[in-house]
């Protein structure tokens, strides 16, 4: 079973708290809100969105790079995968 289905619960709790955050920050904008306090929204999104990030990634380099069962190719195939997903992700 993938770490997401054993975790989605909680991963989808952070999912809607995102959707919530990028709602207010629409709302926020569309009422011509303080600069400022659209700069701490973007902050608190961006800061749900690394700790989604953080939360699968631990998951998926727990179980799949972690597992004996895997062989060295597949685990260098894993490896360039998540590298190249989190150049990505930190452009």
């Amino acid at each position: 079973m993938a770490h997401t289905v054993k975790h989605k619960k909680s991963l989808l709790t952070r999912i809607r708290r995102i959707k919530g955050q990028a709602n207010a920050l629409e709302g926020a904008l569309d009422s011509e809100t303080e600069c400022g306090d659209i700069l701490q929204q973007i902050a608190a999104i961006r800061g749900a969105v690394n700790g989604l990030m953080m939360e699968v990634l631990d998951g998926h380099l727990r179980e799949h790079l972690g597992s004996e069962a895997m062989s060295a190719i597949q685990r260098e195939k894993d490896i360039d995968q998540v590298v190249s997903i989190f150049r990505s992700y930190l452009k």
